[in-house]
């Protein structure tokens, strides 16, 4: 096949969507696939064989390490000489939609996938009022594929929900090589704790943005004096976290990748997640993966991948944080339950391989193409 991938975010980005469609455009290729990736331009004009097509975009006021691309003619002219079997959108917004015209124009099968849940961004950077008119566009453009994947059971039922039509679910995945157990280090335990190794260590990879609720953490690391907090990522919240924070065991580790990243996972004792804005939270598999015990909010994607008690811990968000700090107590102070949760985690992960994954989206995107040329007009 031939897969021409919108996207408006890919590499150098580092993101959860950003490692599922490099991990998604590996396994592709490997499989004898052609893969275009249109994205905002970022420099990198190939990734394991497929062409990137980089479009110039400008940074989101919100956030500007997003860049906005806007749909130009010369993405017709690109797509006409790559000659793709089917169009994938991911998140259609502002350069999705011109994947979506192209599937129209040039007659070519069209899926589109679900996996930032903008609508409930919006009440985090004071746009609350705009959720309803944000769901109607997301409908319409939605409502152009002949399929739409969302990354978890509850994303389902909520496009569902909201009169999107055409639902299914793509499979999670990891990479249950670079995070694995065995990555734990002593270095990398006093490098994420400022040479306190000795200390419970508590760990947040992710962005650094408003609708992660980082702050959320704060009370848990107050209630254990002796613990230090890692906060692995960047974001536009960076400096409004620093102010949060200050005066507390919490350090701003920046980016880490790799090998570095998944040792970082190996080397916590427990991995915090307050977001109530997950489609899936991607992330907390790679912590399962590398054996780190989960707490999390009960929320969004999160519990079709964490089992309350067997392999991590999940919290109410919308009640007081007294919960997850009871939870992230009872994790630290009790080894052979925290040693029987991180098997379980592990054992977990090991269920979700990429390949998996992404032989499930070939599967799709056959059935799509077929029911496309079957309905042709003779």
């Amino acid at each position: 096949m031939r897969i021409a991938l919108f996207t408006e975010t890919f590499l150098p980005k580092v993101d959860g969507i950003v490692t599922r469609l490099r991990h998604t455009v590996d396994h592709l290729q490997r499989n004898r696939d052609q893969v275009l990736v249109i994205a905002p331009d970022g420099g990198i004009t190939e990734h394991k064989g497929a062409k990137v097509y980089g479009v110039t975009g400008f940074p989101l006021p919100l956030y500007p390490e997003l860049k906005m691309a806007l749909p130009r003619p010369a993405i017709g002219y690109a797509l006409e000489e790559f000659k793709p079997d089917i169009i994938h959108v991911v998140n259609p917004a502002v350069l999705g939609l011109s994947g979506i015209f192209y599937s129209k124009m040039l007659k070519i099968p069209l899926v589109a996938s679900y996996h930032t849940h903008l609508p409930q961004y919006l009440q985090h950077y004071g746009l609350g009022m705009l959720e309803g008119f944000l769901w109607e566009l997301l409908k319409s453009a939605h409502n152009q594929a002949a399929l739409n994947l969302c990354t978890s059971t509850a994303m389902m039922e909520e496009l569902r929900a909201h009169g999107i039509e055409r639902v299914d679910l793509w499979q999670r995945g990891v990479d249950t090589e670079l995070f694995h157990p065995n990555l734990a280090s002593v270095e990398m335990r006093s490098r994420l704790s400022q040479n306190h190794p000795e200390s419970p260590l508590l760990l947040y990879v992710g962005r650094l943005s408003a609708e992660k609720e980082i702050e959320r953490i704060k009370p848990i690391l107050e209630a254990i004096p002796e613990a230090r907090l890692a906060l692995v990522g960047d974001g536009p919240h960076r400096q409004a976290l620093q102010k949060h924070f200050a005066g507390t065991n919490t350090h701003f580790v920046g980016y880490l990748i790799g090998q570095e990243l998944g040792s970082a996972f190996a080397s916590a004792d427990a991995f915090i997640f307050p977001s109530r804005t997950e489609t899936l939270g991607l992330v907390l598999l790679e912590a399962m993966a590398a054996g780190c015990p989960v707490v999390a909010a009960r929320s969004g994607g999160i519990p079709d991948i964490v089992t309350d008690g067997v392999n991590g811990y999940l919290f109410d968000p919308t009640a007081d944080i007294q919960e997850a700090i009871a939870a992230t107590i009872r994790l630290l102070q009790q080894k052979q339950q925290r040693d029987t949760i991180r098997q379980n985690a592990r054992q977990e992960a090991e269920r979700w391989g990429w390949a998996s994954a992404t032989r499930q989206l070939q599967d799709y995107y056959q059935k799509v193409i077929f029911s496309q040329q079957l309905h042709k007009p003779v």
